[in-house]
């Protein structure tokens, strides 16, 4: 006979979550800043304290990097601020990121026992007031580190992924060194997440702290380029390497027209506005197009920060093309609720089929297909299929495309024997392991266009798999797979 959760008690189920201050949408699209404003400290008390603590917590299966909700949460409680976003770094480096982008209503809260008949704890938000509390009152503390091994690690990307996986092996001891393309650390959380989503400040001294541990960062390194992985491993004197570079390759749709002026990746896009600033152009010189009448194809949280961008930057009409219906969107709820507050147009069930341009070479107009859900295909959602007979066009000065994208081959090119699959990913097997001896990848460029979090999980996964390499003396873990998961491709040595 198994055990059964604690059933909650009908006075904690019935007590509403308590909702955090944003800032008015009025307000807010003639700005940057960001829209949720944080719990106040009797707030966040208030809400910690609807957790039953129970048990057999579920949420704890919820969470890719082992978070000890109930833990940190008990210490909220208590008033136990500091201490609380301790509890959380003892397994997440990057606690006031997550609890701003994680989509816990679908991991740690989805499975939190009120949510059965209610709302449930509000997780994410509990998160982010620790982290922010024990930053702003200025009580970071440095963690006691591993003696140190004298093995040295090379982490490429420091996106979420990498910068996982750099936090996590400090600690153990290893010499750490993260490789960056851009000239700013923090890959897909500086150029791909909008300041009103995630201030670049908070990235900032989350990558500092790792600093502070004693993670080095070298920048404006194009791995492939400037040095490959081999070189690293074979000349450099690196004992492990981690691929985390994500997937910052755009898709388009092979749509006619998609080469007129005008027409952008939400990448490009939100690269410029983000990573290269041209939301506070002229003070930043890097412009981009601001168009009037925007378009973005897409239905994802790229397509929402995409849209809201927009419209921050002066657009007096957004829409949002998605050939689906509402119930298919993959964008976070509250993402799609905040694009609705601020005004985004949603043109759902239908899809572009032609962007037409002016004289000059510019997007004026999309002809779009209307569509109607048919079977379910692989994804599990019903298929989209065209509406025979339905078309219409919108006027636009501005394409945003935004529906997904995939895995740049510069790295993997210039990496000899690693295998990929169908579709240019990086293979692995267990805790992250490539077919190449004491290389590992995860995030984006194993999975594709993922969650910030799931990145994180394949991160510490890799981590503790490195760190147990590393204390070998041998060579290769006797346990080592070479064989090659289905559809995967070698790619042969230079």
């Amino acid at each position: 006979m198994t055990d059964k959760p604690d059933k909650p008690s009908p006075k904690r189920e019935r007590k509403p979550r308590v909702a955090m201050p944003e800032q008015a949408p009025q307000v807010r699209i003639h700005n940057f800043d960001e829209v949720p404003l944080g719990y106040l400290p009797e707030q966040a008390q208030d809400e910690a304290a609807r957790c039953l603590q129970c048990k057999k917590p579920l949420c704890l299966q919820g969470c890719p990097v082992n978070v000890d909700i109930p833990g940190f949460i008990a210490l909220v409680v208590q008033g136990k601020f500091a201490e609380a976003a301790r509890k959380v770094k003892e397994t997440n480096c990057l606690p006031a990121i997550c609890g701003r982008v994680c989509p816990q209503e679908s991991q740690c809260e989805s499975l939190c026992i009120l949510g059965k008949k209610g709302e449930p704890v509000a997780v994410g938000r509990l998160e982010r007031f620790v982290a922010d509390y024990e930053r702003e009152h200025g009580l970071i503390e440095i963690p006691e580190k591993a003696p140190r091994t004298g093995k040295r690690v090379a982490v490429i990307g420091s996106g979420p992924a990498g910068l996982t996986v750099a936090g996590d092996l400090i600690l153990l001891g290893h010499d750490v060194t993260v490789f960056e393309a851009f000239h700013r650390p923090g890959g897909v959380l500086m150029y791909g997440i909008p300041e009103f989503r995630l201030p670049k400040a908070i990235v900032e001294q989350e990558v500092d702290y790792l600093r502070r541990l004693g993670v080095e960062f070298e920048m404006n390194q194009v791995i492939g380029k400037s040095i490959t992985v081999d070189e690293l491993l074979d000349q450099e004197g690196y004992d492990a390497a981690f691929v985390g570079v994500g997937a910052g390759l755009p898709y388009f749709m092979d749509v006619p027209g998609e080469n007129l002026g005008g027409v952008y990746s939400a990448s490009e896009y939100l690269t410029r506005s983000n990573l290269m600033k041209a939301f506070a152009f002229p003070d930043y010189d890097t412009p981009v197009v601001q168009g009037r009448t925007v378009c973005v194809i897409g239905g994802g949280n790229v397509a929402m920060d995409a849209a809201r961008t927009a419209r921050r930057l002066g657009a007096e009409a957004v829409y949002v093309v998605y050939r689906r219906s509402r119930a298919e969107l993959p964008a976070r709820a509250e993402e799609v609720h905040h694009a609705e507050q601020e005004g985004i147009i949603f043109k759902l069930l239908c899809a572009p089929i032609e962007y037409v341009g002016d004289e000059r070479g510019m997007v004026r107009q999309i002809r779009c297909q209307e569509m109607e859900l048919d079977e379910p295909d692989d994804s599990g959602r019903r298929r989209p299929v065209p509406k025979a007979g339905a078309e219409f066009t919108i006027d636009t000065d501005l394409v945003i495309v935004a529906i997904g994208s995939g895995a740049n081959p510069l790295l993997t090119q210039t990496t000899g024997d690693i295998d990929l699959n169908r579709r240019g990913y990086i293979a692995t097997r267990g805790a992250g392991r490539t077919s190449r001896r004491g290389i590992w990848a995860g995030g984006d460029i194993v999975t594709g266009s993922a969650t910030v979090i799931l990145a994180m999980g394949a991160g510490k996964a890799a981590a503790s798999d490195i760190h147990e390499f590393l204390r070998a003396d041998v060579g290769i873990p006797s346990d080592w797979s070479r064989a090659a998961p289905e559809g995967v491709q070698a790619v042969p040595s230079r």
